[in-house]
């Protein structure tokens, strides 16, 4: 996600050391990027909360899979962690969500940095406990940073640019970057997780020292609204509301958290999750397939409204997905190749056959945002572009990128022929009925799959690169397999997404940037070494302003694209979901927030009454 830094607001003075090296310190209770901020440093509470949210109920919740560790400083490279394993920390600052790329302080209550964004001081809040009643402090902090960018490859390629942290007062820690002129860099360390040191380097209820490195299912200390209760390994947690938390009052939490407790139920499959659900075994689910949405929602709870389904739509993030290529593997290193492999995908067909028709064709890598690229490059972006010309496709400049179109016969015959002859441009040819690479050896791939939906799809696609000589092989493997494997990029094809934020910065750098391609666990699971692509992320990251950052991540959607890095899958501008109607919110719905659910809704009574457990 991406910074912002924004109005100013004195909320106290300088401390004395801070007094005699003659500093003057402008302390900001919230941060913004590229624009004013919305609520003033004496702001009551969110516009889209209700203050007086009643507090009790349970919210039973469905998650997929299952779970072995509760560790998040590991969470990327060691086991799988808890649905509810982030629910007890805290951040220093934390998201408004009728704004874009807004942070409001919560352990934190106000941070100062400088002209050039060289550094940050965040100063906590002196009430901020953690749940066994000590206060949260800059020694903690000191430490989360240290051994989430230790141990994490996401964390320590988001955070890299952090070279020193230290004390500098009874209750504030300085950041000190690399380097200035990345306006992001304040933000992104007010999103950073904090978590206990003592606890960390204490010993548990055997008397054995924790070690921070390791997965766990001790129960975690926090800080936040909510503490895990209970659990069963693998299958159920129980969370519960902390009726004395430290923050109940604060501007940032009132009329939010509003549960008693809230319960999360694991199932291996989507269908028998929702099969649960139908039979009032959990209050909400949320609805990735587009053929049980279509076909599957007709229960009688649903006929008499007793449950609810309901779209939201996605206003606040972008996404890629596709079948990405692990340029890692030398078969793929020819773009013609990859461009075939696009030509052979009959998305149109595959969306009547297997989606209803729901969803629609991605064709950028921040598809459903204005941050996608359209036409060809002009003003700014062109600019850029220019500077990168012998670096780049040369279609970059003269075609607005598309994805063949199929969904009859005449089309799919007309891209298949495309793709022949671009494989026969870059000298593949048949044999036998096999493709052959131009050094003799037959294009073979394998499949790499964790879960029936996903194979569903990719045997879908399968016939198709068959016809152009390709052997194909479709692998299912179970979770923990498939994370391992994904992490050590092992594999020669697999589907991957990418969530993209209204303000993109520091994690394009782990996405596509040419160090995190040799990093086990980064989200560069495409393996893209491109100085143009680094390039431009450079000019992100540093962006002096909206139409700067606009233009440069436009140039860097087109590089991607006409790169052919993935086979550009699909998807659908709402959250799907639906729920026993037993719950509320406040109107009008933030328009960042998607559905909102748990945090914003709460247990209403009068309509529980009416709708029975079973």
């Amino acid at each position: 996600m991406t910074p912002a830094l924004g109005t100013a607001a004195s909320l106290a003075p300088l401390d004395a050391a801070q007094a005699q090296a003659g500093e003057q310190l402008t302390w900001r209770h919230g941060l913004s990027l590229f624009g004013e901020i919305k609520y003033p440093v004496d702001f009551k509470r969110f516009d889209y909360v209700n203050p007086d949210a009643p507090k009790g109920g349970t919210a039973r919740m469905i998650s997929l899979g299952t779970f072995d560790n509760f560790n998040i400083v590991v969470m990327y490279v060691k086991g799988n962690i808890a649905a509810a394993a982030m629910l007890p920390y805290e951040t220093l600052m934390t998201r408004s969500q009728d704004e874009i790329s807004t942070e409001y302080g919560l352990l934190a209550e106000a941070a100062s940095y400088p002209d050039d964004y060289s550094w940050v001081i965040y100063r906590l809040r002196k009430e901020a406990r953690w749940h066994d009643g000590k206060p949260v402090t800059p020694e903690d902090v000191i430490f989360s940073l240290d051994v989430l960018k230790k141990n994490s490859p996401f964390y320590s390629s988001y955070y890299r640019h952090v070279v020193k942290v230290e004390k500098t007062g009874d209750l504030e820690v300085k950041f000190t970057f690399d380097g200035p002129g990345n306006r992001e860099l304040p933000h992104i360390v007010g999103e950073m997780v904090v978590l206990p040191k003592h606890y960390w380097e204490g010993t548990d209820a055997q008397g054995r020292k924790r070690d921070v490195t390791a997965t766990t299912l001790e129960l975690p200390l926090g800080s936040s609204p909510y503490r895990i209760k209970d659990f069963v390994p693998g299958r159920s947690i129980k969370v519960e509301r902390v009726k004395d938390y430290w923050g109940a009052n604060l501007p940032v939490r009132i009329g939010q958290n509003n549960f008693d407790e809230l319960q999360y139920e694991y199932f291996r499959d989507n269908q028998v999750a929702l099969e649960a659900f139908k039979a009032d075994q959990a209050d909400w689910i949320n609805e990735n397939s587009a053929k049980q949405w279509a076909t599957q929602y007709d229960f009688p709870a649903i006929a008499d409204k007793r449950a609810v389904k309901e779209e939201f739509p996605v206003r606040d993030s972008g996404r890629m997905q596709g079948f990405i290529f692990n340029l890692r593997r030398p078969q793929f290193q020819d773009p013609r190749l990859r461009r075939a492999f696009n030509y052979a995908f009959d998305f149109e067909e595959m969306n009547k056959q297997l989606f209803y028709g729901q969803y629609k064709r991605i064709n950028s890598y921040f598809e459903g945002t204005d941050l996608a690229c359209s036409g060809l490059p002009q003003g700014q972006e062109l600019e850029l572009l220019e500077a990168l010309r012998d670096k780049v496709p040369p279609e970059v400049f003269t075609t607005a990128y598309q994805n063949p179109v199929g969904g009859n016969p005449e089309n799919v015959r007309a891209n298949l022929r495309e793709a022949t002859k671009l494989l026969k441009d870059a000298g593949y040819e048949i044999k036998e009925r096999k493709l052959i690479d131009p050094a003799g050896k037959p294009v073979a791939i394998e499949m790499l799959v964790q879960d029936p939906s996903s194979e569903r799809i990719v045997l879908f696609y399968k016939p198709s690169l068959e016809r152009l000589g390709v052997t194909v092989t479709v692998r299912q493997v179970d979770n923990v397999q498939y994370e391992q494997r994904v992490r050590t990029f092992d594999y020669d094809m697999i589907t991957d997404l990418w969530g993209q934020s209204l303000s993109p910065g520091n994690e394009q750098r782990d996405f596509w940037g040419s160090k995190a391609a040799d990093e086990p666990g980064s989200k560069n699971s495409v393996g893209i070494k491109n100085p143009a692509v680094d390039a431009l992320i450079e000019k992100i990251i540093f962006a002096k302003d909206r139409a700067t950052l606009e233009a440069a991540t436009h140039a860097l959607d087109r590089v991607l694209l006409w790169n052919f890095y993935v086979v550009p899958q699909f998807t659908y501008p709402f959250l799907r979901s639906a729920r026993w109607d037993r719950f509320s919110h406040f109107e009008p719905f933030p328009k960042y927030a998607s559905t909102g659910w748990p945090s914003l809704w709460w247990y209403d009574a009068d309509k529980a009454a009416k709708v029975k457990r079973s």
